[in-house]
């Protein structure tokens, strides 16, 4: 019975959630400080980890591929389609649901068990839309752009390191990368962050919004979000691959 209320829970604030959403004067200036935390703070981290997938990849598929019977280009060509299918995607998305899954979590949890919200509803404010609105948004909006930095990260990572071992020619590598670029491959990549970034954030505000139990509550909260950000990711990563693959 608990899932189901938890369920019931979580499909009310998101309809809330929506709308809410059309008061962009209530939530205007949380919104632009959480593009902010979810954007911007999160660029050296995305950019780290897409640099070193590629580089990963890189190596790992000379290794495997080393024969005189293969062409070269074939590296270059299944790195960057294995980044921008799957990996600068699912990898980026992990990541974020332990970075800004937790600070939301944290962050909404602490001001309800310190009685913030309900301070905020006092005051005749929509607590709703002055704090998830604007995250979940964010994430929309943001998820996107961070996939464009990590897949063109992973890919330079990658020409880089093909370049530095001497596993074969930057020419190569891009000759390769071109010769089996699909525009589809982008768009599934976008389709896939713009649905992670509203699992990630919505559940992360559903936990936190809910939480109870002064600090060891949150505690809980935090991780709860984090794991099912996570499950929910490789779940929502299967399903969309078996839809529209």
């Amino acid at each position: 019975m608990q899932v189901f209320k938890e369920l019931g829970q979580y499909g009310t604030l998101m309809y809330q959630a929506l709308r809410s959403s059309l008061e962009p004067g209530t939530y205007r200036s949380n919104l632009f400080q959480e593009l902010v935390k979810i954007g911007y703070d999160s660029i050296p981290i995305i950019m780290l980890t897409g640099a070193f997938t590629g580089a990963v990849m890189t190596i790992q598929t000379a290794y495997q591929l080393e024969s005189s019977f293969i062409s070269e280009s074939i590296i270059g060509a299944i790195v960057s389609q294995s980044l921008l299918i799957e990996l600068s995607a699912v990898i980026s998305s992990l990541v974020l649901a332990g970075k800004v899954g937790a600070r939301i979590a944290t962050e909404l949890g602490t001001m309800r068990v310190s009685e913030q919200i309900d301070a905020l509803e006092s005051m005749g404010l929509n607590s709703v839309t002055f704090l998830v609105v604007p995250r979940i948004l964010s994430g929309l909006l943001m998820f996107p752009v961070l996939y464009v930095l990590a897949a063109s990260t992973g890919i330079v990572g990658g020409i880089l390191t093909a370049y530095l071992t001497g596993a074969l020619p930057i020419f190569e590598f891009m000759k390769g990368a071109r010769l089996y670029f699909f525009p589809w491959d982008v768009l599934f990549g976008f389709v896939k962050m713009f649905v992670f970034g509203f699992l990630i954030t919505s559940v992360a505000s559903y936990k936190g919004y809910y939480a109870t139990g002064g600090a060891e509550g949150v505690g809980k909260s935090t991780t709860q979000a984090t794991v099912l950000g996570c499950l929910y990711v490789v779940t929502a990563d299967f399903v969309l691959a078996a839809l529209l693959l």
